[in-house]
């Protein structure tokens, strides 16, 4: 999440658990992420994909939101993930926004306290994301919070046709 000192007056809104009526507000969200991080054509979930996978009968994806004024203006997205040396689950944070005017008042930061009093309370581990390697109000946000850097770590990513072509070997291979 970009950081910037606007509002930094501000007490932070309200933070709480996403309901089916903040789809609209987090597609919107996500939108406004994806140009931010100058990937504004990525973007293909929609309203009912997000409703799916938040509300859905099996729910594998979380949300909490950020509000003022009553105006959702900020997210996270989550989801619970594994580590298989400390054998407890954690936190995989896929995306933290705030509305760029509302950033600075403490939102993400509330955001993620929020993620971390889950994580505490339910004995998991770690709290996880990545963040853009040019991303530097981020970078110094995440600093400032004591997050540190997995520098050794590189995200590899199959998906497109290479996930098609891998996908197809397994099916081959299990008849």
């Amino acid at each position: 999440m970009p950081s910037s000192s606007v509002n930094s007056q501000s007490s932070p809104g309200p933070i709480r658990p996403a309901v089916p009526c903040d789809v609209a507000d987090i597609l919107r969200l996500i939108i406004e992420l994806a140009v931010y991080e100058k990937e504004p054509d990525a973007v293909q979930t929609s309203e009912a994909d997000l409703h799916r996978a938040l509300f859905g009968e099996n729910p594998q994806v979380f949300a909490h939101v950020a509000e003022h004024d009553g105006e959702v203006i900020g997210f996270a997205l989550w989801y619970v993930n594994f580590s298989t040396w400390t054998g407890k689950h954690g936190i995989w944070l896929e995306d933290l926004y705030v509305t760029p005017e509302r950033r600075g008042a403490g939102l993400g930061k509330a955001l993620l306290a929020e993620l971390a009093r889950i994580c505490v309370e339910r004995g998991y581990t770690r709290l996880e994301w990545w963040v853009l390697d040019w991303n530097s109000p981020a970078i110094g946000f995440y600093d400032s919070l004591a997050a540190h850097s997995m520098d050794e770590w590189t995200v590899r990513r199959l998906d497109g046709e290479a996930l098609a072509n891998l996908a197809g070997l397994s099916t081959r291979n299990s008849t």
